[in-house]
């Protein structure tokens, strides 16, 4: 497979928003997040992050289909539930780089693209001015029901990426999970580093 990775930006950005829709759907149904999502609520969601100034949208492409996607964009951009947390801990969110999803279809992993996603987020973040990145993930128990024979978590790669998990810097996202019948709020902890 030939990957191509790179940032997207005006209306190719606004172009590949409804496969960056499909592929949050489809790779954020596996544990840990569980998700049940729908395609309305992935578009607004979408139209207001990439609404953001600043926000990067950085795309996986085999041929023309987009099989991997990340974004990013300044903390202050973020909506109140997002920026909370760093207040709450003391950390001052404006020097931050907030990154968001980073999506990749299983046939694609292992390839280095989870690499580049990082490599181009990063990369934005400097340009922008940011002295930090972070991101946050869903914590879920070591015996959930869900969890499959042999999860892996991606604690290890987000390591050897310089990040680590903030002692007290967590909040609650809430999101409809397979078997729920609205949503509820599920645990995340932020990860940090210096850029």
């Amino acid at each position: 497979m030939s990957v191509t990775v790179r940032a997207l930006t005006g209306a190719d950005l606004h172009a590949a928003l409804d496969d960056l829709a499909a592929l949050r759907i489809a790779v954020f149904a596996a544990f840990p997040y569980l998700y049940a999502g729908s395609a309305e609520y992935e578009r607004e969601y979408l139209a207001e992050f990439t609404a953001a100034p600043d926000a990067v949208l950085v795309a996986a492409f085999d041929g023309a289909r987009i099989v991997g996607a990340a974004t990013a964009s300044p903390l202050s951009a973020q909506d109140d539930y997002i920026r909370e947390p760093f207040g709450r801990a003391g950390i001052d969110p404006a020097g931050l780089f907030y990154f968001g999803e980073s999506v990749l279809l299983p046939d694609y992993r292992g390839q280095g693209i989870g690499h580049a996603f990082f490599d181009a987020r990063e990369a934005a973040a400097r340009a922008w001015g940011a002295a930090q990145a972070s991101f946050c993930a869903v914590v879920r128990p070591d015996d959930h029901p869900a969890r499959p024979a042999g999860y892996t978590p991606l604690d290890a790669f987000w390591r050897r990426r310089g990040y680590a998990p903030v002692a007290g810097l967590t909040g609650e996202f809430s999101w409809a999970e397979h078997g729920e019948a609205q949503e509820s709020p599920k645990p995340m902890q932020y990860w940090m580093r210096n850029l």
